[in-house]
């Protein structure tokens, strides 16, 4: 069975027993601070667990992409541990139990999977007599077959009736896969929340009981299909063997580069996923993961030989064998390996130096007679050559080395701290929100597509954390009303907040700022007169100027998406944007910057659109149907089951929630602002709409006049003149450098210096008078009239630097002679470095105290390449 039919075939027979299947969450939640990534299927359901989620369907399946970088050093040295993986799971919010789980369970895999059952062995938490009974009993798995085991292996969290923490928790139970050769896999985890903790072995049996479980879709793959371990699946083994052949290696899965390819093969699945929602490498947060995965798998290359980049070139595999449930990947592929690509170069030219100094500190360190490599060569190696301290730490175990870590912390000090990994203490955090949706369990209802104005009912005050019933004026800190319903937007989308006013009998409100937050719409501010209560009737007025403004350059996005993709092609996908008041920042997927010209036809695209007067027109519907629509989604975004499509003649159809105009002509005037890169692989365009943008086209009209009443010409004449007077300037600055003194020292007076070494003529001289830029014009002189068999080297010494450079003529180059490798040994002599190529380089120095010892290397290592 194939990786992506055993997918398919978990999902079907849980939707046959009734789950409601969704879709997997992004790697990235939105909403859930409490990790960076998600980590596991029950992430998005957190809210089902606690009783406050979609009280629609009691009983979920999955397929969870999912990132886990706790044991990252075991990837690729065994064959279960990844770093991105997919996991199945059921999931049931106080409805079925664990009879049903583990009935539902046993008959997938020997049925649904056909694994002969004496394959597979059992585990159940030591005291869950329910869970064992059930097996045995029921479902008929011999006694022998079932092993009891404690809290630490059985109980969800791990060790929490001794050790916490308080909250939700539960007993679980394992499926294990046995192969011939003895070994087992556990494929299955079953856990049963069936408690409360409130103290040291205090379990509290909960009023609703939960399933949650998990399956490592390819862990059960690679039982499946008979392998050893992950990296031979259908799914794993072609990546494997591309970054094999990309090395120009021969795989040996039990050698140390084997295990390099593999970490290769499973880095560049979750590159894929990440860049591909928009998680650009950092040195923060998600950032950081994503850039520690990366360079990893350049260092594992570089110890390999390699020293171009590779990693880019098996994203598109990565994106073919994950299209069946990931089809979104193919059209990112051009983007993704832009941002790794970039990424790559950019480490390679820090790694070679890099190495260097790590490779001499794990000398000084065994020199001293330790096994501790120090905290600050550490962060030098992390702050200074872009070595995660990860790396490092790895390396250093490859050599029975530690690195002090407490010392690199403090030499750190506020750097990004880079563990996403969730902790259950704070799955089930709770906030004030959270006890308003008890008794209104819909939240808000938004009316700002409609009107500006509406009548609602005060249902919540948030004040410093809390719920509050009442706030009066003048108290301070800003508060959060919570409404019924409102025409205020919340912030999302890219589109910012609506302001305004919410007045009720004796009070007044002035709203700054809304938000949104689990299904609520956050109106915060400030009371500015009397006081506000809860179940206060009100009236809610948004600043309706202000949100037209937002209308307009919400509406111009689309417009100008639907632009970049007519005139730079469909791979300039969104990845972001801010929409203000007539202003708006529009991030796409590009290579390289647009130009001025392109730019222009942009412009123009949208201004012909506007022309056009187009209708806006929006609708809801099922997000499978807008998809067959081919409406436009962003990447990395959740989206619910029903959308809003917003269409735009037949132009644009995109999927959005914001505030649009009635009619494309009422965007009035478009004029672009601004380009520019703001990560690898991804361009931003600012631009204006209506008032500012005319503004703007004023502005830069008064600007023109000023220049041209300047220069004393009209207007249409201004360019003309500015350009004849930069050609004045450069003619003069090209006189006075005619006028400067000669040099004080002559090609031929060079050529007197010659030195025969190995049949060619070596001249290696220190000359004084003579500009940095001269040094070519002299070494290309002597060239010139000697023809062949010249190597020349030259230094001079300005302003306390040092300016070195050498030249061969062709039959050098050709006997196999480099410039640039011959100014590589003599530059370090002053303090310096630098290359080229084999026949001219250049270099630099910072010590001319040293340019006599420097002309003897150039002598000595001329013998050594020449001989004689």
């Amino acid at each position: 069975m194939t990786t992506d039919d055993l997918r398919e075939a978990y999902l079907e027979f849980f939707v046959s027993k009734g789950c409601e299947r969704r879709s997997s969450d992004v790697l990235v939640p939105r909403d859930d601070p409490t990790v960076l990534f998600t980590p596991a299927g029950m992430n998005q359901f957190k809210r089902e667990f606690m009783g406050l989620g979609d009280p629609s369907f009691k009983r979920a399946t999955t397929c969870q992409k999912c990132i886990r970088t706790g044991d990252i050093e075991n990837v690729g040295k065994t064959g279960r541990h990844m770093t991105f993986f997919e996991m199945l799971g059921n999931f049931s919010f106080g409805d079925y139990f664990k009879k049903e789980a583990i009935h539902w369970a046993w008959e997938f895999l020997t049925q649904t999977l056909s694994i002969p059952k004496d394959r597979l062995t059992i585990t159940v938490y030591l005291d869950d007599d329910e869970a064992y009974d059930i097996w045995h009993k029921e479902v008929k798995v011999p006694a022998n077959r079932i092993t009891r085991m404690g809290e630490d292996d059985n109980f969800w969290p791990a060790g929490a009736p001794t050790h916490g923490p308080n909250g939700v928790c539960g007993p679980c139970s394992e499926i294990f896969y046995h192969y011939d050769d003895g070994r087992e896999v556990e494929i299955w985890n079953l856990v049963f929340t069936q408690f409360n903790r409130v103290g040291p072995n205090e379990l509290e049996p909960l009023p609703s009981k939960n399933i949650d479980t998990g399956m490592g879709l390819e862990r059960a793959a690679s039982c499946l299909q008979g392998v050893q371990t992950n990296f031979e699946t259908d799914i794993f083994a072609p990546l494997v063997a591309a970054v094999a052949e990309v090395l120009g290696q021969t795989y040996d899965a039990e050698s140390l580069d084997g295990i390099r390819i593999r970490r290769a093969a499973d880095h560049a699945r979750a590159l894929t996923f990440t860049i591909f929602e928009n998680v650009q490498p950092g040195p923060n947060q998600q950032g950081y993961v994503v850039r520690r995965l990366l360079r990893r798998a350049v260092l594992d290359a570089y110890l390999m030989g390699r020293r171009e980049p590779y990693l880019f070139e098996i994203i598109p595999l990565v994106a073919d064998a994950m299209k069946r449930p990931y089809p979104e990947l193919t059209d990112s592929v051009r983007r993704i390996q832009t941002v790794v690509r970039e990424e790559e170069e950019q480490f390679l030219r820090n790694i070679d130096t890099g190495l260097r100094l790590y490779n001499d500190t794990v000398r000084k360190t065994k020199a001293a007679g330790s096994d501790v490599i120090s905290g600050a060569a550490a962060f030098r190696l992390h702050s200074t050559y872009g070595f995660p301290i990860e790396m490092t730490e790895s390396l250093a175990a490859e050599q029975d080395l530690a690195v002090d870590m407490p010392e690199f912390e403090r030499e750190r000090q506020k750097h990004a701290e880079t563990s996403g990994q969730d902790s259950a203490a704070a799955v089930f955090a709770t906030g004030p929100l959270d006890a308003l949706k008890q008794d209104y369990h819909a939240g808000s209802t938004f009316l700002g597509y409609e009107t500006t104005e509406a009548e609602a009912i005060v249902i919540g005050i948030v004040a410093q954390g809390r719920l509050v019933d009442r706030e009066t004026a003048g108290s301070g800190d800003p508060v959060a009303l919570v409404l019924d319903r409102s025409p205020f937007y919340g912030e999302s989308g890219g589109q910012i907040g609506d302001v305004g006013l919410i007045e009720g009998d004796g009070f007044r409100f002035h709203v700054e700022d809304t938000q949104r937050d689990r299904g609520f719409i956050l109106h915060i501010g400030r009371v500015d007169d009397g006081t506000v209560s809860v179940n206060e009737h009100v009236k809610a007025r948004v600043d309706a100027p202000r949100r037209e403004a937002i209308r307009r350059a919400h509406s111009a996005t689309h417009v100008l998406h639907h632009a970049l993709h007519e005139h730079l092609g469909k791979h300039a996908q969104q990845a972001g944007s801010k929409v203000e008041p007539d202003r708006l920042r529009f991030d796409f997927a590009n290579p390289e910057a647009v130009g001025r010209d392109r730019l222009r036809a942009i412009e123009e695209t949208v201004n012909d659109r506007i022309l056009l007067g187009e209708p806006i027109r929006w609708r809801t519907m099922p997000l499978d149907e807008a998809k067959q629509l081919g409406a436009m989604a962003l990447f990395g975004e959740k989206y619910p089951d029903v959308v809003r499509v917003v269409e735009m003649g037949a132009f644009s159809r995109e999927l959005c929630g914001g505030t649009h105009l009635d009619s494309v002509g009422q965007v009035g005037l478009f004029k672009i602002v601004g380009e520019e890169s703001v990560a690898a692989g991804t361009r931003r365009v600012v631009a204006l709409t209506g008032k500012a943008a005319l503004d703007y086209v004023r502005q830069e009209e008064d600007a023109l006049a000023a220049v041209a009443g300047t220069l004393k010409v009209p207007v249409q004449q201004a360019a003309d003149r500015v350009a004849a007077l930069l050609e004045e300037i450069k003619a003069l600055k090209k006189q006075a450098s005619q006028r400067r003194e000669a040099p004080k020292v002559s090609a031929d007076a060079l050529l007197e210096q010659v030195r025969e070494i190995g049949g060619a003529k070596v001249i290696a001289a220190s000359v004084e008078g003579v500009a940095p830029d001269e040094l070519r014009q002299l070494i290309d002189v002597a060239r010139r009239k000697v023809e062949s068999g010249l190597a020349a080297l030259l230094i001079t010494a300005s302003e306390g630097k040092v300016i070195l450079a050498a030249g061969l003529t062709p039959d050098l180059v050709e006997r196999g002679l480099h410039a640039g490798n011959w100014l590589k040994q003599v530059a370090p002599v002053v303090g310096g470095g630098g290359g080229g190529r084999p026949d001219f380089a250049q270099a630099g120095g910072k010590n001319p105290e040293a340019i006599a010892q420097a002309i003897e290397k150039a002598v000595e290592v001329a013998r050594g390449s020449l001989g004689g």
